[in-house]
Formats: C-alpha cells, sequence, structure tokens
C-alpha cells in the first residue's frame, strides 16, 4: 500500500540509506529551515527558559518541529533507542552512528563501494534492467555517504560497462549523443530499445534453425519413403513372377 504523503517515512531498522534519502527530501519539503536544525543543531541552550533569548525560543521550537517528524517515523524498537536525545541533530546523528557506523567503518564503506563502482561491468547473463538496478544500488550507495557521482562519470562509466556484443550500439551512441548532456533516463530509453530488437533477432535467428531442421527432416523423411515405397514395389512384382 503507498505511503502518505503527509506521513514521514517509515523506519523500522532496515535500509537506512534508503530512508535517510527519504527523510531528507520529506523534512525539507515541510520547511527548509527544518532540516537546517537537523544538519546543524540547535544545541539546547545550557541555562534556564527564562533566559532564553527570541531567538532561542524560535530554534528551539523548529527544533521541536523536527523531533516530531523523527520521532513519527519510528516504530517502537527505534524510538526506545532516540528517545533520550533532546535535539533533532542529536537524533540524526545518533542513527548515523548505529546503521551507518564511526567514520572508520563509514570509510571502509565507502571504499568497497568505491571498488565495486571501478570495477563495473555488465554480466554477461545480465540484461539492461538488471544491470541498471546493480549500478544504482552502488551508486545511490556511495551518494548516501555522501559522494555523490557526476552525472556525466555515471552516463560514460554505464556506456563502457557494456560487453563486447554492444559494441556496435556503445559507438553508435558516444557518435551520435553528446555524453555531458546525455541523461540516464534517456541513456537506458535508448539501451533497453535496442536489447528488445537485439532479442527479436536472437527469436528470428533461432525461428529460422527450427524451420531449417524441420524442412531437413522433412526431405529426409520424403526420401526414405520413396526408398521404402519403391523396395515394396520391387518384392511385390518379383512375388507374382514367381
Amino acid at each position: 500500500m503507498a505511503q502518505s504523503i503527509d506521513k514521514p517515512p517509515f523506519f523500522d531498522g532496515t535500509h537506512y540509506a534508503h530512508w535517510k534519502t527519504k527523510m531528507k527530501f520529506f523534512i525539507k519539503s515541510r520547511d527548509y529551515k527544518l532540516w537546517d536544525i537537523v544538519e546543524d543543531g540547535p544545541f539546547v541552550p545550557q541555562r534556564s527558559k527564562a533566559e532564553w533569548s527570541a531567538e532561542d525560543r524560535k530554534k528551539m521550537e523548529l527544533n521541536c518541529k523536527a523531533l516530531h517528524i523523527l520521532f513519527c517515523a519510528f516504530g517502537l524498537t527505534i524510538y526506545e533507542k532516540m528517545s533520550s536525545c533532546e535535539s533533532a541533530k542529536e537524533v540524526w546523528d545518533k542513527l548515523e552512528v548505529t546503521y551507518e557506523g564511526t567514520d572508520e567503518v563509514k570509510e571502509t564503506k565507502i571504499g568497497l563501494l568505491t571498488l565495486e563502482y571501478e570495477n563495473f561491468k555488465m554480466d554477461p547473463e545480465e540484461n539492461i534492467e538488471k544491470m541498471f538496478d546493480r549500478f544504482s544500488t552502488i551508486t545511490n550507495g556511495l551518494k548516501g555517504y555522501g559522494e555523490a557521482i557526476p552525472k556525466e562519470k555515471l552516463v560514460r562509466k554505464l556506456i563502457y560497462s557494456l560487453p563486447e556484443s554492444w559494441d556496435s550500439k556503445r559507438t553508435t551512441i558516444i557518435e551520435a549523443k553528446n555524453l555531458k548532456t546525455l541523461k540516464l533516463d534517456e541513456l537506458m530509453g535508448s539501451l533497453l530499445t535496442h536489447q528488445i530488437m537485439k532479442k527479436n533477432k536472437e527469436d528470428e535467428k533461432k525461428r529460422e534453425e527450427i524451420r531449417a531442421m524441420r524442412e531437413k527432416k522433412i526431405k529426409g523423411l520424403g526420401i526414405n519413403a520413396s526408398a521404402m515405397a519403391l523396395k515394396s514395389s520391387t518384392c511385390h512384382h518379383v512375388y507374382l513372377s514367381e
């Protein structure tokens, strides 16, 4: 069932990178100032409320709104882990450490994703859809860790990740398109179209091979049938003569 656009994306402790991206956009869509509060603070004033300035109160009001959005996204287990936090920034930082790891762990994960990206190639038995899904998982993972890759580089990487059987299509795209302005969706559409045409040609070739085999078999059966008929006729003639 589709989630209401008025409710924050629910987080149950899994697929944190995916949830994190969705929650960022959700908070920003409500009020960009709320995202500033989540990302930068406020740090709760270390003085009594009676001594708060008007600016302090405004920041704390935004902080409460941000906290409300975050807490509404949690199930009971996650809420219990975060309920002691006094600021939205504290909740956000704690989530990152809990589900992404320390800076050292992050660097390790970034290194592994970067290696996957650099060595990325389309598998021989893989279709375009599966290849793109795998590619998106890697690049979105890097983006989630703050390692966004420029779109032009993503386009070039995908084109040069195609196998040798796609050489003609790769050459056509490079010659016909401006890779600096070519969008990923446009590239995908072109590759999917080529994949469909390529599949149709392969299917037609198989059908031709099957037809050729059938014709050969029929011709062979025709020769055998003629030989059998001749043999039968000869035997019958000899019998009558005798």
